[in-house]
């Protein structure tokens, strides 16, 4: 695998997925980095943005086992990693595995499951194993959780522990599309028939375990020098820093970083990592990994804002 192949994989991935999810090639983008990276991603958007199908055109690019889980609030930790039942015809207990047992897992609607079943998904992502009745079963290195929640509906929601949270990679908020876009999702959704479920049905394979397992080797390649890293550190450490900032980002923050800058600079053909990639992965990386203080609660900033505000305020390496 050369780097100018991987763009030709990130390119042949974008154009797939652009076919179904108009509008969104910022997401998209980022979604590639977090593949190349090994990273989960956690999609938020109000209701009626795409985020499952973008999920779904997602796992229907990449040729890997696909799960799909639809969190509610009666969803219980063996539903989704499974459980052993006894069998009387062999007199032993046999594993019945969960839908966490797939190579790109969809966690839909994520914050509306009990606490108790979202720290199901805790060893998961850390580790890519689970353990059942004191056995550990390997999820394998394709692992990837794509995890989507709606901001605006609180009833019947349970918000994700900071623990958890950190175990995304980016936090990709979606919007509602200019109106131009609008307009052509209209055009395209009126020609094609009503069934629901065909949106994903005509999108090509282009990337299967062992072009996976290729890209990521030569992401692994990806040096950082010095300076890039010397870079991230001092960010990072402004947040702990920051009057606006109740709690700061961890050092996991900063290996997520730094992991992301190496697959940014991969697929845009460079063996090596500036300071514009950095720039632009600080606040998707960081934005879900921040405590704000009461100071800038009560004046309504987000944490895009105050991570905005960092990201000027730090001189950049030349």
């Amino acid at each position: 695998m050369t780097l100018d192949a991987l763009r030709q994989h990130t390119d042949a991935l974008r154009a797939e997925i652009g076919r179904t999810v108009l509008g969104q090639e910022d997401i998209v983008d980022l979604l590639l980095v977090a593949l190349f990276a090994r990273g989960h991603v956690l999609l938020e958007g109000p209701p009626g943005t795409a985020k499952t199908l973008l999920a779904r055109s997602f796992a229907a690019v990449l040729a890997l086992d696909f799960g799909r889980i639809q969190f509610t609030p009666d969803l219980m930790p063996g539903d989704v990693l499974g459980t052993s039942i006894f069998d009387f015809r062999t007199n032993a207990f046999v594993l019945t595995k969960g839908p966490i047992f797939s190579q790109v897992l969809l966690a839909d609607e994520i914050n509306r499951a009990p606490p108790k079943t979202q720290a199901a998904l805790l060893q998961a992502m850390s580790e890519r194993t689970v353990s059942i009745d004191g056995s550990d079963h390997s999820l394998g290195r394709e692992f990837i959780v794509m995890a989507t929640q709606n901001p605006i509906e609180q009833q019947g929601t349970y918000p994700l522990p900071e623990a958890q949270l950190d175990r995304f990679l980016f936090k990709l908020v979606i919007d509602f599309p200019p109106e131009d876009i609008e307009m052509a999702i209209l055009r395209q959704h009126a020609a094609e028939p009503l069934e629901a479920g065909l949106e994903t049905a005509g999108l090509a394979k282009v990337l299967d375990a062992a072009a996976l397992a290729e890209t990521r080797a030569l992401v692994d390649a990806i040096i950082l020098k010095d300076d890039i890293l010397a870079y991230i550190l001092r960010l990072i450490r402004a947040t702990r820093e920051s009057s606006e900032i109740a709690y700061g980002a961890s050092t996991r923050a900063a290996d997520a970083l730094a992991s992301a800058a190496r697959a940014t600079a991969a697929i845009n053909g460079r063996d090596y990592a500036i300071p514009d990639d950095v720039k632009r992965l600080f606040v998707p990386t960081l934005r879900h990994r921040i405590v704000l203080g009461p100071a800038a609660e009560i004046e309504g900033r987000s944490p895009a804002q105050v991570l905005e505000n960092i990201l000027s305020q730090i001189e950049a390496p030349r």
